[in-house]
């Protein structure tokens, strides 16, 4: 997220937090639960969560809207620059009067885009409600997408994008997926490219503001040290009057592309000395109800710093000094990837090595002393995720855009507790991918390309050539 302000105060106040209040979820329910909330819709659509959490005085503010880069069209960046400028300026505050506010405030504030989504979320100690809200309120609804504060933006933009491709590691991920989604939204990068972040206007943003950030279709959750009845009145006073301007846009229906073989796209970096890889294939939605199963066999394959992957390549191996693996959940699918990098000349032998890992999940399995340990790691570790009111905030307003349930936290540990041998088998046979792999590669082409040929159909790209 591209605007960010973290002052001193807050800084203070989460140092607090942590030293303060082990989280209820740990605390004083050991069985892990969601805490209370209340959710209701207001006449304008808008879905709002509450949630009281009183161990600190503090509150955060999460609001989601269906403004992602899957939106973007041709005009790749757009998303992410409207999310960006929503600060620049509303209908009663300037950027200057908006950013000298919430820092005297001692406000942490930031507006991004995702591949589906963007977010605005505040965190603000409880006795600046009543001034803090007014801002909240107006950035979301009346942003003026300043023009001169958009330019110096976009300014700035276009030379982080130049300079992004000189860093491997952070762009290999929208070579992948490009490759693996093709034209499918899916695909588009976040951060746009040099030629269609150029032509994006300040009036395309108010454009495509007025088209998908619409009350109707999102939601905004507010945690911390407040009481519920009261907060409701104030976000019925301050929201209930927003209306979208227009009418909705249904994004174009594009179906998620299918493979019958391996892939591999091969990006030149003449002066490489080492090479970044991946490989992957589609993954799962947010809502698979075997979200949490799958999460425990990942933590073996590739999900902890023991994991098979990092034990393999680095540990015993030394070709890397980190290798791991994911699933990115998104709406309609998601994507599975294996991850590392190594020095150019081993780069086969650390494909291999990890090939030969992914397939041992498939032929040899997982036994009892290894899940039993994958478990009890997980236990501990996805907690500690849902302490803090922004996370909880942020699990939220997720639920609501991807259409799952606090079963997601309530029957965790359960699920968990519940994996069993057999059920590992159904979940790597069914989740975990064996054949018709996609691979992205950058690296120096002219020393691995005929190597790298075995592992599927070649395309090649030059990493200096614009998009990917």
């Amino acid at each position: 997220m591209k605007t960010k302000k973290f002052t001193p105060a807050v800084l203070i106040m989460t140092f607090l937090f942590i030293g303060w209040a082990i989280s209820p979820l740990m605390a004083e329910n050991p069985t892990f639960k969601l805490p209370k909330y209340e959710k209701f819709t207001l006449k304008n659509g808008l879905t709002v969560y509450l949630m009281e959490q009183h161990e600190v005085p503090l509150i955060t503010v999460s609001a989601l809207f269906p403004a992602g880069a899957d939106k973007d069209g041709d005009r790749f960046g757009l998303a992410s620059l409207t999310a960006d400028s929503l600060f620049f300026g509303s209908k009663n505050f300037s950027k200057k009067q908006i950013e000298e506010n919430l820092e005297f405030l001692g406000a942490s504030y930031s507006s991004g885009a995702s591949k589906e989504t963007a977010r605005v979320s505040m965190s603000f100690v409880n006795t600046d409600t009543d001034k803090i809200f007014p801002i909240i309120k107006d950035i979301i609804q009346t942003p003026t997408f300043d023009q001169s504060e958009f330019e110096k933006h976009k300014k700035r933009t276009l030379l982080e994008l130049e300079q992004d491709k000189e860093q491997p590691a952070g762009v290999i991920g929208y070579y992948f997926g490009k490759f693996l989604f093709g034209n499918h939204p899916y695909g588009n990068p976040e951060t746009g490219i040099p030629s269609t972040v150029e032509k994006i206007t300040a009036s395309d943003l108010k454009t495509f503001y007025d088209a998908y950030y619409r009350p109707e279709q999102s939601c905004i959750a507010v945690v911390g040290d407040f009481q519920a009845p009261r907060m409701k009145e104030k976000i019925k006073k301050l929201f209930e009057d927003w209306k979208a301007q227009g009418k909705p846009v249904t994004p174009e229906t594009k179906s998620i592309p299918s493979y019958d073989k391996s892939r591999i796209l091969l990006v030149d970096k003449k002066d490489a000395t080492e090479t970044q890889f991946i490989i992957g294939t589609f993954g799962i939605p947010r809502n698979n109800p075997d979200y949490v199963s799958i999460q425990v066999i990942n933590t073996i394959l590739g999900g902890r710093f023991t994991s098979w992957l990092n034990d393999a390549l680095r540990v015993n191996a030394g070709l890397t000094y980190g290798a791991g693996s994911g699933f990115d959940a998104l709406k309609s699918t998601g994507t599975f990837t294996i991850n590392s990098y190594t020095r150019t000349e081993f780069t086969v032998k650390a494909i291999d090595m990890a090939l030969d890992v992914l397939n041992r999940l498939h032929t040899t399995g997982i036994d009892e002393a290894t899940l039993s340990s994958a478990k009890n790691y997980i236990k501990g570790m996805y907690p500690p995720r849902y302490e803090t009111a922004g996370s909880l905030a942020n699990l939220l307003t997720s639920m609501f855009f991807y259409n799952f349930d606090e079963s997601f936290i309530n029957n965790f540990q359960q699920n968990v507790d519940s994996m069993s041998i057999e059920k590992t088998k159904e979940i790597i046979a069914k989740y975990f991918p064996k054949d018709k792999l996609t691979f992205v590669l950058i690296g120096k082409a002219s020393e691995i390309l005929e190597q790298v040929k075995k592992y599927g159909e070649l395309t090649e790209k030059d990493l200096k050539t614009e998009g990917f």
